[in-house]
């Protein structure tokens, strides 16, 4: 395997999550949108800068997601109590709510459905647990 085609399977891995988990009350996010949610998750608190140092993304684009993921009820900001000029950014309880729900679901019926054969569809939810377990540590 080599990278051109690891990112392929990379992406159509996203595009059975993204099968599997369902669809979405109200308009997408951007993909920009979704890798500045990602990061909100992963690291709860966050000022716009650090998000922005850890996406690479410029500061404007950065602070222009987190608003309009603030005005669709996605994330809140509230001023860091030890430097008034700066925000803290974290996801609602709303949207990790969401998020818990839409993880928890299965993909056995996306992948089935993307493969066709049921034996080659549990081939493949075996190969990507196996996957799992070698890739992604706790």
């Amino acid at each position: 395997m080599n990278v051109a085609r690891m990112r392929r399977l990379g992406r159509r891995l996203v595009e059975l999550s993204k099968a599997a988990a369902g669809e979405t009350k109200g308009p997408p996010l951007t993909p920009g949108e979704e890798a500045v949610f990602e990061d909100v998750l992963r690291h709860p608190g966050s000022t716009v800068g650090e998000i922005q140092a850890r996406t690479g993304f410029v500061q404007s684009h950065v602070s222009a997601s987190v608003a309009r993921m603030r005005e669709r009820g996605l994330v809140q900001a509230a001023p860091d109590p030890g430097d008034g000029r700066r925000t803290r950014v974290t996801a609602t309880d709303l949207a990790m709510n969401a998020v818990h729900r839409r993880a928890g679901r299965p993909v056995d019926d996306a992948v089935r459905a993307a493969v066709g054969d049921p034996e080659r569809a549990a081939r493949v939810v075996a190969l990507l647990e196996e996957l799992e377990a070698l890739l992604i540590t706790a």
